[in-house]
This record gives structure tokens, C-alpha cells and sequence, in this order.
């Protein structure tokens, strides 16, 4: 009676082991996210909200954070580089084996549309960001002053990308809405193109 008692435990042992084994052998897939746009786009704060830390007090970032976030079986790695005007020129020494670009847009800062406009298509036209799927942040729509999705795409001509698959999505950093929506299309995008 013992005996048995001994090898049922021990099978169960196993076969919790053999369980552990499993998971243990399919990780995660891990993705690259590079989180990128101008100074002052509010690029930090959807990657604290992400990572379920205080927004209270966010500063400029002067070089870059760098955050992983569990969600749908992927374990994102979000790099977010400072949008300063001096430090936009190391963004490529960041773009080596991105699988998402997001791009972050202030939706109230109509001043400087263009300059991020020409920013975006500057890092569309870039080799080794060539087909990576883009997810255009919209931000700061809780604000009075903001430009909808719909004029800010059609401001920076989106309908013109042909050759990788684009979003633009609404959101607000600062409330949290429209956040998870993006990362939902982000894990759906990026599965398509690991398969």
C-alpha cells in the first residue's frame, strides 16, 4: 500500500514536472517595441500605465527606458528613446531588430505637426526600419485642443504607407484610455508577422 501511495506521488511529481518542462520550453515570444516621437509627446507615460507604475511624476527623458510587459503569451520590450532635437539622431542606433515602431503624437500640439510629420517619415524611409509595422499614438485626446485621429492622419498623409501595415490610434496616456486598445493591435500585428 505504501509502494503505491509512493509511485502515485511520484507520478504526479513527473507529471507536474513534465508540465513545467513544457512551459519552460515555449516562453514567451519576445518583441522588440521601439517607442519613439518628438519631446513633450508624452511617450513615458503610456509605458508606466503599461507597466502598472505611478504616472504622478514623469520627467523628460533625457536617454532612454526600457520596460517589459507580459500580455496575450508576449513579453514586450519597450524601448523609449527621449524625442529631444539633440538626441533624435542616436534614435537609429535603436532600430536593429525592432518588430513594432510606435510613434507618439501630441494630438493638442497642432504647432508642430509638421516637424513630427517630417520625424516620421524620416524613420519610415530608414533600411533597417523597412516593413516594420508602425502604430501611430494619438495622444493627449482628453484634452479640448486636440486634432481627432482622422485629421492627424490625413495631416501626415498615412493613407500613402504601402509598404507595411499601419494604426492610428486615439488614446490618452494621462487617463489610460485607448492604451490597452494599442496594445491589443500591437500583440495582434506582431503575431501575424512572427508566424
Amino acid at each position: 500500500m505504501k509502494w503505491e501511495e509512493e509511485e502515485e506521488g511520484l507520478g504526479l511529481r513527473m507529471g507536474l514536472l513534465s508540465i513545467l518542462r513544457k512551459l519552460k520550453s515555449a516562453p514567451d515570444q519576445e518583441v522588440r517595441i521601439l517607442l519613439l516621437g518628438l519631446d513633450n509627446a508624452d511617450k513615458t507615460t503610456p509605458l508606466k500605465q503599461l507597466a502598472s507604475e505611478d504616472i504622478s511624476h514623469i520627467t523628460p527623458t533625457q536617454g532612454f527606458n526600457i520596460k517589459s510587459v507580459q500580455s496575450q503569451g508576449f513579453k514586450l520590450n519597450i524601448w523609449d528613446i527621449g524625442g529631444q532635437r539633440k538626441i533624435r539622431p542616436y534614435w537609429r542606433s535603436y532600430f536593429e531588430n525592432t518588430d513594432i515602431l510606435i510613434y507618439v503624437i501630441d494630438s493638442a500640439d497642432r504647432k508642430r505637426f509638421e516637424e513630427t510629420g517630417q520625424e516620421l517619415t524620416e524613420l519610415l524611409e530608414k533600411e533597417k526600419l523597412s516593413c516594420v509595422t508602425v502604430l501611430i499614438f494619438a495622444n493627449k485626446q482628453d484634452l479640448l485642443t486636440t486634432a481627432p485621429a482622422s485629421e492627424i492622419a490625413k495631416g501626415l498623409n498615412l493613407h500613402t504607407i504601402r509598404d507595411r501595415v499601419w494604426q492610428i490610434q486615439s488614446c490618452s496616456a494621462l487617463t489610460g484610455e485607448g492604451v490597452q486598445d494599442c496594445m491589443n493591435w500591437v500583440c495582434k500585428n506582431v503575431n501575424v508577422k512572427k508566424k
